[in-house]
C-alpha cells in the first residue's frame, strides 16, 4: 500500500522540497497551508510542475479544519513545517505569533492524538530554543566568533533557554511534540533544526539569511548587518535536510519522544560576513551595507553538536557550505526575474 505523507506548511521553501523528494520516493503526499507567505503560490505551482501531489488550502489556526484533514487522510506521516519564521516579526506581534506556533502545533497534534493516532509526527524546531547561551564562553578568532571550549558545538542535553516571543512560541511546540509521546504514547520526534538554505527559498531581511544575501547581492538591494557581522552559524542544505526527516521515518519507532539537532554541525560553518566576502568573489561586485544594532535573542555563535544524529540516525550532512552557496547562486541567477514580486 502506497505511504502518505502530510505536510503542512508545505507551500513554503522547505515544504516544497519536501514534497517533491517523497513523490519521488513513491509516497502520496498532501500539502496544507494558508499561502499567507510571499513566494508560497510561485512555491505551489513550481511544485504542481514537478510533483504529484494533492494541495489543501488550510490554516493550522483552524482547529476544525485540521482535524478534518487528518481523521480523513489518516497519514502514516506528518511532517509539521507551517509556522510563524521571524524572530523580529514575533517581537512586532507576539500574538500571532503565538497563535500560529503554539497554538497552531497543538491543533496538529491534538488531530493526530484523536483522528489518526499511528501517524508520525515530525516536528520542525529551531535552534532558537535553546536561548542565547551566555554562559558559554565566546571568543573572537579569525575575524569570526567562536565557542571557547565547545568544539563539537551544543548538543541536545543542553537546557532549554527561550529568548524572544518567536523561542518561546516554537519551545511550547518543541516541549508538546515531546510530551505526546511521553503521556499519550504517539510517536512524534523535534527536530532541532539549525540554518536551512537552498532552492526555493524567498529569504528576507528577517529570516533565511544566507538565502537574502545570496539574492539581495545578485539584485543590487542594500544588506543590514546587525551586530557586527562576525557571528556564526552552522548552515545546512535543504536536501540534507530532506534527507535527516526520512532517516527519522526509517527509525521512528525507536525515536519516539526525542529531540535531535539538524544543522550543518562544526563542519560547515559560516559567518556574515564569510558569506559577504564569498558572494563579492563569485559574483564579482560590491555590495552595499548598512549596519544595525544586534536583535532580540541574536546569538553571537549558534553550531550544533549532530553527534547524536548521526549515531541514532545514520545522518549527517552531504553537501558543504562552499558547495551549497554555489548550488543557491546558481538558482537564484536562474530565477531572478520572478524576485521582484516576492522581495
Amino acid at each position: 500500500m502506497q505511504k502518505k505523507i502530510l505536510i503542512t506548511g508545505g507551500a513554503g521553501f522547505i515544504g516544497v522540497n519536501s514534497a517533491v523528494e517523497f513523490s519521488r520516493a513513491g509516497w502520496a503526499v498532501t500539502v496544507v497551508d494558508n499561502l499567507s507567505r510571499k513566494g508560497a503560490k510561485l512555491n505551489l505551482a513550481w511544485l504542481g510542475e514537478n510533483a504529484s501531489c494533492e494541495f489543501e488550502q488550510i490554516d493550522i489556526r483552524e482547529a476544525d479544519l485540521v482535524a478534518e484533514c487528518i481523521k480523513r487522510l489518516q497519514p502514516d506521516v506528518v511532517l509539521h513545517l507551517a509556522a510563524q519564521v521571524a524572530v523580529t516579526t514575533s517581537v512586532t506581534d507576539p500574538r500571532e505569533d503565538f497563535d500560529i506556533n503554539a497554538l497552531g502545533t497543538f491543533n496538529v497534534l491534538e488531530a493526530v492524538r484523536l483522528h489518526s493516532p499511528e501517524s508520525f509526527f515530525i516536528n520542525a524546531s529551531t535552534n532558537k530554543v535553546y536561548g542565547k547561551m551566555e554562559d558559554l564562553g565566546v571568543v573572537e578568532r579569525n575575524g569570526r566568533y567562536e565557542y571557547e571550549h565547545l568544539l563539537t558545538g551544543v548538543d541536545e542535553a543542553r537546557n532549554l533557554d527561550f529568548h524572544s516571543p518567536y523561542g518561546c512560541s516554537k519551545g511550547v511546540a518543541d516541549q508538546y511534540t515531546i510530551d505526546y509521546a511521553r503521556v499519550y504514547k504517539l510517536c512524534t520526534v523535534t527536530l532541532r533544526q539549525s540554518c536551512i538554505y537552498g532552492p526555493r527559498q524567498f529569504g528576507i531581511e528577517d529570516q533565511g539569511w544566507v538565502a537574502w544575501f545570496t539574492i539581495a547581492a545578485m539584485l543590487d538591494k542594500e544588506i543590514t548587518i546587525y551586530g557586527n557581522g562576525m557571528q556564526i552559524r552552522d548552515v545546512l542544505h535543504v536536501e540534507d535536510l530532506v534527507s535527516a526527516y526520512m532517516a527519522a521515518i526509517t527509525n521512528r519507532e525507536s525515536i519516539a519522544g526525542q529531540s535531535f539537532n539538524i544543522g550543518g554541525g562544526p563542519d560547515n560553518t559560516l559567518s556574515l560576513l564569510e558569506l559577504l566576502a564569498h558572494l563579492r568573489e563569485t559574483l564579482g561586485k560590491e555590495i552595499s551595507l548598512q549596519w544595525d544594532d544586534w536583535r532580540p535573542g541574536d546569538q553571537p555563535v549558534f553550531v550544533c553538536d549532530i553527534s547524536k544524529a548521526d549515531q541514532v540516525l545514520d545522518w549527517r550532512p552531504t553537501i558543504d557550505v562552499n558547495n551549497g552557496v554555489l548550488k543557491l547562486i546558481h538558482w537564484v541567477r536562474e530565477h531572478d526575474n520572478m524576485f521582484a514580486s516576492v522581495i
